[in-house]
């Protein structure tokens, strides 16, 4: 039987999620797994759930997870393989079996608080209602990727990228400014550019996006250098953050 044995919600339309995470790459699906475990009722939102947890590289070799996480138990758990594409079937699986994530593949592209929580708007027209929200969209925030002359909207290669967030973002005053990372060759996938947006430092204090009560960032949404233990620490601080938050105003 695939899924949870016994789910905490059977979530219907204007159904209130304690948080909802929007990305689910390395930082997004860390966070939804520490929060449902620990018993939130959780959104996982990704434009595409074939990517969920996709890592940097082609293979596990020399991926520094911290103990403790939902990628560290994954690769240790397959070891001594390697290989990503393994890990990725393992690491959904994991998150398709933890009671309290609702996995949803979709796209939301604009964010509007409320005294209650987060309304969240999407391009498939259903609205999504959270109490927080955490951004976890990496290098997608109006990500454009480059190979070679020619530039494609998007994060990575065939994912697309959320310009309307950026855009809706920046109408609340949010103020963007521009990062770049560099993804290596690998076989049957030639080397690219990303460049991508990020809030500035200005505009965020800790993980919280100053211009929003219920809106927070993690990952490589954040300025500066990333790493998969960097990543992943700031989501278990950050899960640790919301949960702390809910027990002072359950």
């Amino acid at each position: 039987m695939f899924g949870p044995q016994n789910p905490r919600s059977q979530p219907q339309p204007g159904h209130l999620y304690d948080v909802a995470v929007v990305g689910a790459g390395v930082a997004g699906t860390e966070m939804a797994w520490r929060l449902a475990r620990a018993g939130a009722d959780v959104l996982l939102v990704s434009q595409a759930l074939d990517h969920l947890g996709n890592l940097y590289a082609p293979t596990t070799r020399d991926a520094d997870f911290p103990p403790g996480s939902v990628f560290a138990l994954i690769r240790d758990r397959m070891a001594p393989d390697t290989d990503g594409w393994s890990f990725h079937r393992q690491l959904k699986a994991e998150l398709e079996g933890t009671s309290g994530i609702h996995l949803l593949q979709s796209t939301v592209t604009e964010l509007d608080e409320t005294d209650a929580g987060v309304v969240l708007s999407t391009w498939e027209g259903p609205k999504l209602h959270a109490r927080q929200v955490v951004l976890a969209v990496g290098a997608f925030l109006k990500g454009r990727l480059l190979i070679g002359d020619s530039m494609e909207e998007a994060g990575r290669l065939s994912e697309v990228a959320y310009d309307f967030l950026a855009d809706d973002l920046a109408r609340a005053g949010v103020f963007l400014t521009g990062a770049e990372a560099t993804a290596a060759a690998v076989e049957g996938a030639p080397p690219y550019d990303v460049r991508f947006l990020t809030p500035a430092p200005g505009e965020l204090s800790g993980f919280q996006l100053t211009r929003f009560d219920r809106v927070r960032a993690v990952g490589r949404m954040l300025p500066g250098e990333c790493s998969y233990r960097s990543v992943l620490d700031d989501a278990s601080r950050l899960a640790d953050e919301l949960l702390a938050l809910a027990r002072v105003n359950p």
